[in-house]
């Protein structure tokens, strides 16, 4: 029998802790409790992007250069936001836009955050 292993983890090192844990223990033994206090709406969009990094970092897509967003992200949508006068100072990729959107729509449905990131 394995023992079962809890971390708490947010950001980078967080997201690369998780990584680690999950090169030597079977992912079904894992729970990890991500930060969430850094959650912020940008945009009209509910971002979590302690959460964000480490479901990027788990999934394989993470931007290695930066340690967090998506890699080969573009940043057009960011981009014409600020044409347009809007806040530009949070990098938000259009694939990470996309992450947000979804998850903005499925809260507002009543789904709390938990299932939502098991979505």
């Amino acid at each position: 029998m394995t023992t079962p292993i809890l971390a708490l983890a947010g950001g980078v090192g967080g997201a690369k802790l998780a990584l680690g844990l999950c090169r030597i223990h079977p992912p079904e033994n894992l729970t990890i409790v991500v930060n969430t206090g850094d959650d912020e709406v940008f945009h009209g969009l509910h971002v979590s992007p302690d959460l964000d990094t480490m479901m990027y970092a788990l999934a394989g897509l993470t931007n290695t250069e930066t340690g967090w967003g998506v890699a080969g992200d573009s940043f057009n949508a960011l981009e014409m936001l600020g044409r347009y006068g809007a806040p530009t100072w949070f990098n938000l990729g259009d694939k990470d836009f996309a992450t947000h959107v979804r998850r903005t729509q499925l809260l507002d449905q009543g789904l709390p955050l938990s299932e939502v990131t098991e979505t």
